[in-house]
């Protein structure tokens, strides 16, 4: 399961579906299988999917093994808005993923991060019309 923070609301089910890229896919697959298939990650039972300290002492060991500098959960999720962006996933589909109540919050959030600056809307109308135009 996955909660909301607080710039965002909880879906109706608290639950929605993420894309996962394949490198994620396949250490979550390995997870599953040296741990059991009940679906969860982190959490020891479906009634508790995980404790949030003990999620983010866990994930700042995983950072330090990693010889990373540890970030929050938090930034973590804006870590993955940031990168959905830079990839190119637009703004209604990033709403849906990050669980926020309607697609103004991600403007609101994110907005400064997407294209949209008037040589870059002029260059791709112009690569959209060429196109259209064959």
């Amino acid at each position: 399961m996955i909660r909301s923070g607080d710039d965002c609301a909880i879906a109706a089910t608290g639950t929605r579906p993420v894309p996962i890229p394949s490198a994620l896919g396949a250490h979550l697959a390995r997870h599953r299988l040296a741990h059991g298939a009940s679906g969860l990650f982190f959490g020891r039972t479906p009634e508790t999917p995980f404790q949030p300290t003990t999620l983010a002492n866990r994930a700042a060991r995983a950072w330090r093994a990693a010889g990373l500098e540890p970030i929050t959960l938090h930034e973590a999720r804006h870590t993955f808005a940031s990168m959905m962006i830079a990839a190119g996933i637009n703004a209604k589909a990033l709403s849906t993923y990050m669980g926020h109540a309607g697609v103004a919050i991600t403007y609101d959030r994110y907005g400064h991060l997407m294209p949209g600056n008037e040589a870059e809307a002029a260059g791709l109308l112009d690569a959209y019309l060429t196109s259209a135009a064959r």
